[in-house]
């Protein structure tokens, strides 16, 4: 390796060797002393890789805050000459780029309001071609994997060779619990399909509440992400902006020092055999159930013939109540979380109902 080789390594924040990778700082940049504040703290956790603070923000209804502009920049700068910190900032639209680059920014990242538009995505990518620098790319808020992706692949276009996705989780009106519906299969989809990208979670706008933090972290890290990107603020009550999910960088380091990290062990051939040994055994239960299912999908097609010469209508209300309350009834014997039978025999259903309606349309 030469030294500009061993250069480019150490510029490397997002490599996926260091796990977990921890990203942290303000929601908002609101004075020089807070930004310079946090990150001397977040500096004392010994824990913490890259900070990151808010300079724009896109928020859902004017007269809030919208950030501090172009004036925090300089104030990020002070922070990482004091703490030796590389930079990340939110970049909305060209200009936020050409700004953050000429204030020596050290990576971007591209927010869920943003990437839910690729006029908008496009418009960073086409700024960013000539220009190596780190991009992570959020979530869209509505739940759309293609869309995620396109915006990743739009950046790839443009040349940026280091990109990474945050799973912030997804917009949902009937979501009580969290802020942002985790929806945990998305992120895994994103990582079956584009592993060679490091995916970090970013559990503050997930939760949208302090309390629930460490527990959607440790989750993460058990789904082997690559790292976490929190909110920090030396006075979380009183911040500007997204007071309820940030936390102290006192709290964070204890966060990050209780969390549990676990390994897949692939290079270890005895705890992969015995793995493999009941991956077998489920292998064989897959198979059962798929051919049970097919079974009961000619069964299916046998009723909607039935239904077809009877002139009966495909769906029967009350059989399909008496299904449904007879499954939710048996999940419960056998200690099986009823949200996941009610998906599981809804999808069952819906796929029946189909198979149904190719028969009332045959010779018709």
């Amino acid at each position: 390796m030469n030294a500009t080789q061993a250069q480019e390594k150490e510029k490397t924040w997002l490599t996926k060797e260091k796990r977990p990778i921890v990203i942290a700082g303000p929601c908002s940049a609101e004075t020089e002393e807070q930004v310079i504040e946090t990150a001397k703290r977040l500096k004392a956790t010994n824990k913490v890789d890259i900070y990151r603070a808010g300079i724009w923000k896109p928020r859902t209804r004017p007269n809030s805050f919208e950030g501090i502009g172009v004036q925090g920049l300089p104030w990020l700068q002070k922070a990482k000459e004091e703490t030796g910190f590389p930079l990340t900032v939110e970049v909305a639209k060209a200009s936020h780029v050409d700004l953050c680059l000429e204030f020596g920014i050290d990576m971007l990242w591209i927010g869920a309001r943003t990437t839910v538009n690729p006029f908008a995505v496009q418009e960073i990518a086409d700024a960013l071609r000539g220009v190596d620098i780190p991009i992570m790319v959020k979530n869209p808020i509505n739940p759309d994997l293609s869309l995620w992706l396109g915006g990743i692949e739009r950046i790839e276009k443009a040349g940026v060779r280091e990109i990474g996705g945050i799973h912030r989780g997804f917009s949902n009106l009937s979501e009580k619990f969290f802020r942002n519906t985790p929806q945990w299969k998305i992120p895994l989809e994103f990582k079956r399909l584009r592993p060679d990208l490091p995916l970090l979670n970013d559990p503050s706008h997930i939760c949208g509440r302090r309390d629930i933090l460490q527990d959607v972290g440790q989750k993460a890290m058990d789904l082997n992400f690559d790292g976490l990107m929190i909110e920090s603020h030396i006075d979380p009550d009183n911040a500007w902006s997204d007071a309820k999910q940030q936390i102290t960088p006192e709290v964070l380091g204890a966060m990050i020092t209780e969390m549990v990290l676990r390994v897949d062990y692939e290079d270890v051939p005895q705890l992969q055999s015995e793995l493999e040994t009941l991956r077998d055994e489920i292998n064989h239960i897959d198979d059962e159930i798929l051919n049970l299912l097919s079974n009961r999908m000619i069964v299916s097609r046998q009723i909607g013939a039935y239904k077809k010469e009877h002139n009966m209508t495909i769906l029967q209300q009350r059989r399909w109540e008496s299904i449904l309350d007879k499954s939710i009834t048996e999940a419960r014997k056998r200690n099986m979380s009823e949200k996941f039978i009610v998906r599981l025999i809804n999808a069952i259903h819906d796929e029946s109902i189909d198979q149904q309606e190719e028969i009332f349309k045959e010779n018709t």
